[in-house]
């Protein structure tokens, strides 16, 4: 799957509409990076951009925002309401798809590098990046502002973690850059079919990570040796989350408002259901909820499944059904309407599926027969077992409530599920596989007529052929999983539906060979082309393909015998 990272830098302008164009335009020159939004506000002078791609793509963008910023925005002369220390003041970074946290960090810290040592500006590292425990949270490092660094600068204590730790010309005009690492925030209101904005603020106050104010048994404060109120966590209190209640006379009805700040430790379905138990704690129901703003796909994902497995019914379905089930569920269509193209921050930055996968079959297949080279095998063996893990799904689906297998349920749901996993990787490797072979056949178009220019060429082939190889590789390693789980659903699920786990054995072992050929073939046209900065690739992808293609007969020649086995049985 395509790695996404989500970059929300905030700059110290909101008035001129010039300088937000040019610092905006610098993210639309990079390849790769979709522009989500770009929201100014006068008051604060502070602009918020975001933006989303692959992870390099998005450490150059963010770099170019904060070059760009530091030219044209003179930190000297700025007035807003919202705290700031420089130019571009917050760059955060966010694992949005097949990225981690720490991907992130290392991220956050390579582009803050970069920007003190080639721009010269203090940066500080915050949040999931921040180098010291003191330095976490944003309000202490960017305590006292702008105006602060002028006396912070030069002391131990405020030494940047890369750039001049001096007050000069040059940090007077571009301030401080604090960059970061952080989980996704979603915006989330949860509707109640109430009025009393009381009751919506002791929902919130039991479902915020900080709790509520302490109180003795004559309901004085409690207060700690500095004369702070002492909290104590509300009875449904979920990390990460920040909480108010209020009333929305458009709405006719109270919200819990919440920032789910790392969505990754508290998700939406976890706070819709905390606040569901205390309203009802108080005689109040949750009748809906809203989102603001954009949410991952997998948060929805994580709903869909819970409710689903809440129900009883299997979780391994499409993922558009997921969704669905999810939008259903959290009622987001209560209030407003709810568009997942519109909402969902992968569909939004066009992060979907391939051209290929988009096809119907009468189309790719008509692709598939022209004089054009690819699509070609390497596609066409990700989507032999594509299909082999739609098999598995559904015979895993078709088990699932059904009566005689009362035992296996936990079990053939499991298998349904990790069934669509499969096949949604197999369908991302069909276009892949295509893109791959595009790259290689892009550097055959690189100038040979020197001595140096054919040997910059023969190196980028090398490099687009190994990253070729690599996909139908990432096909074929999967196959065996693919095929303990046909073998096992044959075994234990329903056995109106054996044939079906039979063929799905079949078309997993012709996507293996598929995928194998194409490494094969890949590998040859490595041979003839320079090796210096990967010696060790050709013979150690040649023997893990042996190897897996070796365990893939093996388990699928086990797996037929058995399902023929069966199927012939019935018959005598």
């Amino acid at each position: 799957m395509k790695k996404l990272v989500e970059c929300v830098p905030n700059i110290s302008e909101g008035r001129d509409q010039s300088i937000i164009d040019a610092v905006v335009a610098e993210v639309e020159l990079v390849e790769g990076v979709a522009l989500l939004d770009v929201d100014p506000g006068a008051e604060t002078n502070r602009t918020v951009i975001t933006f989303i791609g692959p992870p390099d793509s998005v450490a150059e963008a963010a770099f170019r925002v904060v070059k760009k910023a530091s030219e044209l925005i003179d930190m000297s002369r700025h007035t807003g309401a919202h705290p700031r220390h420089g130019a571009t003041d917050v760059c955060p970074f966010v694992p949005v798809r097949g990225v981690t946290m720490e991907e992130c960090i290392a991220i956050a810290r390579k582009v803050g590098e970069r920007i003190g040592d080639e721009l010269s500006i203090p940066v500080f590292l915050y949040e999931e990046a921040a180098s010291r425990a003191e330095r976490r949270n944003l309000a202490d490092v960017r305590r006292g502002e702008y105006e602060a660094l002028a006396e912070k600068l030069g002391t131990s204590a405020w030494t940047p973690d890369f750039g001049p730790n001096v007050w000069n010309e040059r940090s007077a005009r571009t301030g401080a850059t604090n960059v970061s690492a952080r989980g996704f925030l979603v915006a989330y209101n949860v509707n109640i079919n109430s009025r009393s904005k009381s009751i919506a603020q002791q929902i919130a106050l039991d479902v915020k990570e900080a709790g509520r104010a302490s109180r003795d048994a004559n309901g004085v404060l409690i207060r700690d040796a500095k004369g702070e109120p002492v909290l104590e966590p509300g009875p449904y209190r979920l990390e990460a989350c920040k909480a108010v209640g209020w009333v929305i006379p458009e709405y006719d009805r109270a919200q819990v408002s919440m920032n789910l700040v790392n969505t990754s430790i508290s998700k939406p379905h976890e706070a819709f259901e905390a606040c569901r138990a205390s309203a009802r704690d108080r005689g109040a129901r949750v009748t809906g909820s809203e989102l603001v703003g954009l949410i991952p796909e997998g948060d929805l994902v994580a709903a869909g499944k819970y409710f689903l497995k809440q129900a009883g019914q299997s979780a391994g379905i499409p993922k558009k059904q997921i969704i669905e089930t999810a939008i259903q569920s959290l009622g987001l269509r209560e209030i407003t309407p709810f568009d997942a193209a519109e909402k969902i921050i992968e569909y939004r930055a066009g992060m979907t599926d391939g051209p290929l996968a988009s096809m119907s079959n009468r189309d790719f297949v008509d692709e598939l027969s022209t004089d054009s080279p690819a699509p070609g095998g390497g596609s066409v063996a990700a989507v032999c077992a594509a299909q082999a893990a739609g098999l598995v799904a559904m015979v895993g689906n078709l088990s699932v409530g059904k009566k005689n297998y009362e035992a296996v349920q936990d079990r053939v749901m499991d298998i349904a599920e990790r069934g669509q996993d499969l096949k949604d990787f197999f369908l991302w490797a069909m276009d892949a596989d295509t893109e791959a072979f595009n790259r290689v056949m892009d550097t055959f178009r690189l100038p040979k007529a020197t001595p140096a220019q054919q040997r910059v060429r023969a190196l980028a082939t090398a490099a687009a052929t190994r990253e070729a190889t690599v996909v139908p590789l990432s096909v074929l390693e999967r196959v065996p999983e693919l095929l303990d789980l046909a073998a096992e659903i044959g075994r234990i699920g329903n056995a109106a539906s054996l044939s079906d786990a039979g063929v799905a054995v079949l078309t997993a072992l012709t996507g293996a060979e598929g995928a194998y050929y194409n490494v094969l073939i890949n590998l040859e046209g490595l041979s003839d082309l320079p090796s210096d900065d990967a010696p060790e690739f050709f013979s150690e992808t040649l023997a893990k393909a042996r190897a897996v293609m070796g365990v893939c007969e093996e388990k699928a020649m086990k797996a037929r015998a058995v399902i023929r086995g069966k199927l012939e049985d019935a018959l005598a």
